[in-house]
């Protein structure tokens, strides 16, 4: 049975993997899209966006809600896909442990 400084050395071992984990989280990028590729945004996994790509077929006034649409769809998208990508580094930091429903990370 592991003494109580053994169980606090993994605690802070955890506690540094989770960390890095999510400082590394800003260098993951992310795609969403929509239009069928119209409209496409980059992000972090932090959710940072990165850059937007406005095919030149909308750029007319007439399109201008339309773009406008497509630009949420497509932020939406990243978002979403940010959001995966982050719990899929959480789950490699934490080796797959599954922590409690509502349990909120240190940062």
């Amino acid at each position: 049975m592991p003494n109580l400084d053994d169980i606090l050395k993994m605690a802070q071992n955890a506690q540094n993997e989770l960390m890095k984990a999510q400082n590394d989280l800003d260098n993951v990028e992310v795609e969403g899209v929509s239009g069928g590729g119209m409209v496409r945004v980059k992000a972090s996994a932090k959710g940072r966006i990165i850059n937007v790509d406005i095919d030149e077929s909308l750029l007319q006034p007439s399109e201008k809600q339309m773009v406008e649409d497509l630009i949420a769809a497509a932020i939406n998208d990243a978002r979403g896909k940010a959001d995966i990508a982050a719990q899929d580094a959480m789950k490699k930091a934490t080796g797959g442990l599954q922590l409690p429903p509502g349990f909120k990370m240190p940062f």
